[in-house]
């Protein structure tokens, strides 16, 4: 598959072993001294399908985190820190992960204006911020003014990979330009004197040209060091938004035709997926004071509390049938892994459940390698995260009594979920008009946004209370209404903890 746009041509093709010799060092980091790509090449290399979806919900953690950030206004030091640290904790300093990521995001958020805007946008801030750090670390990272020093060699170095024709100014010949170059608005006189000169034709630096930030002579622009950052972070916003407008015409037939099944749902749901809290399958669901796990012990209660009704209808045709169908286990065990139930809990949970109709052998047989798989104890032992709500929408109904998988707002019919949200006792007219006018305009996030809404009152105005992801994943449905009733506790709301920790509030009447 190939939705990345018009990129460069080089003479040696990253093949699997090629881009590996390449990139890969002894302890698994990344060979290049930069740490830094324009991402021109389209790599090669083969992905799993869960390497695919598991290396694009990483870098997407890096990037809502820049969102974030931004829209905080952080102090620089305090965005450098911490952009670095969700760089390390997701990305791993590894290039493989780092261009892989990259390119699948770049499919992913091509196919219409807004989302191509928002990636541009959060990936020139995260391009600019490792060159930046490139830019101030090395031997010596101010030049020593001679013309002699070996500074920046790492930035140096990335700007002649990358094709950038520019050369550093001597010692000699910045004395002799001295006066006009320090006639440039913006240059300190204090520090010139260490201050990097590079000269490159004026026509790859006509920004700063134009804000006459720069000494132009006989067709090229004396540029200080802090500058060719500047120069850089335009020619690379320049080509990324170039093959995301390329990439963008490719999209549809690609996810239509020759992806259609594989990975085009998970390209089209990507920028929907929730990175919170149980998102990557490793999150915890907190009771109060961040205290407290789900256990088989506690299970019961709080399904009957704060799970999403997709879940909530999985729990009870778990309790009916004592036995779930594939999809089903597949979708309420990746939830409950999210939730913070630890395999053992997970097994016991199971085992009790099945063993009411077989022996326990028959189920250590047939079911509990695929729970130890789900963990990423068996098999490759990958990390599998729990399914958003795109992915449960838009994945295969259930086709029979038997199965109690999928989303009840988009596979139940109208009377079927209407008589459903009776036996919830949601009794507020007004509430079940609204999900059921979200659900018949097939706008199903939005009801099960309205259904939180309706058996959560209030919950926008509690402290400590986020909504972030209400109706995008059911793991922050989980998450949010725990956290609801751990509030109210503290207000004097009645709760009480079970034998397990979990902090258990006694649910209100039409909840």
């Amino acid at each position: 598959m190939n939705v990345a746009g018009p990129v460069r041509s080089r003479q040696s093709s990253h093949t699997t072993s090629s881009y590996d010799a390449k990139n890969k060092r002894a302890d698994g980091g990344s060979s290049s001294s930069s740490g830094v790509d324009m991402y021109l090449d389209v790599p090669s290399f083969e992905l799993s399908l869960d390497e695919f979806e598991e290396f694009a919900l990483a870098r997407l953690k890096v990037l809502r985190k820049i969102e974030e950030m931004k829209a905080r206004n952080l102090l620089p030091d305090l965005y450098r820190s911490q952009l670095d640290a969700a760089i390390k904790s997701n990305l791993r300093s590894n290039d493989r992960i780092d261009v892989a990521s990259h390119f699948i995001l770049r499919a992913a958020y091509c196919r219409n204006e807004d989302l191509r805007r928002w990636f541009l946008t959060q990936e020139c801030h995260l391009f600019r911020h490792r060159l930046e750090s490139l830019s101030s670390r090395g031997p010596g990272n101010r030049g020593s003014g001679n013309g002699n020093g070996n500074n920046h060699d790492e930035l140096r170095d990335f700007l002649i990979r990358n094709d950038f024709d520019l050369d550093r100014v001597s010692a000699i010949e910045k004395e002799r330009l001295r006066d006009k170059l320090l006639c440039v608005p913006g240059t300190n006189p204090v520090e010139f004197n260490v201050t990097e000169y590079y000269r490159v034709p004026f026509v790859q630096a006509l920004e700063l040209v134009g804000r006459r930030e720069c000494h132009v002579s006989d067709g090229n622009a004396y540029v200080p060091l802090a500058r060719i950052v500047s120069i850089v972070a335009a020619k690379f916003r320049s080509s990324l938004s170039r093959s995301l407008a390329s990439a963008g015409v490719m999209f549809r037939q690609v996810v239509s035709r020759d992806e259609k099944t594989r990975i085009g749902p998970l390209l089209t749901s990507m920028n929907s997926q929730y990175t919170g809290p149980g998102g990557g399958g490793t999150g915890t669901a907190y009771g109060i004071d961040g205290e407290g796990t789900l256990t088989a012990a506690n299970v019961d209660d709080m399904a009957a509390r704060s799970m999403p009704l997709c879940m909530k209808q999985l729990h009870r045709g778990l309790q009916r049938d004592h036995k779930l169908k594939h999809q089903g286990r597949l979708q309420y065990g990746l939830f409950l892994k999210g939730a913070g139930m630890t395999l053992e809990e997970h097994t016991l949970y199971f085992q009790r459940e099945f063993t009411r109709i077989m022996t326990g052998e028959q189920f250590n047989k047939q079911y509990a390698y695929s729970i130890r798989h789900t963990h990423g104890k068996e098999g490759k032992r990958a990390s599998y995260t729990p399914y958003n709500c795109t992915r449960i929408i838009l994945g295969n109904p259930p086709q029979s009594g038997a199965e109690h998988h999928g989303c009840p707002f988009r596979h139940y019919d109208d009377a079927s979920l209407s008589a459903l949200l009776g036996q919830l006792k949601i009794g507020n007219t007004v509430d079940r008009d609204a999900i059921m006018a979200h659900k018949r305009d097939g706008n199903f996030q939005l009801a099960c946004s309205r259904h939180f809404e309706a058996v959560h009152p209030g919950a926008i105005a509690l402290e400590g209370v986020s909504l972030d992801g209400v109706g995008n994943h059911p793991n922050a449905w989980f998450s949010a209404s725990v956290s609801y009733y751990n509030a109210k506790s503290k207000k004097g709301g009645g709760a009480m903890t079970d034998g397990g920790g979990m902090t258990v509030v006694k649910a209100e009447e039409g909840v």
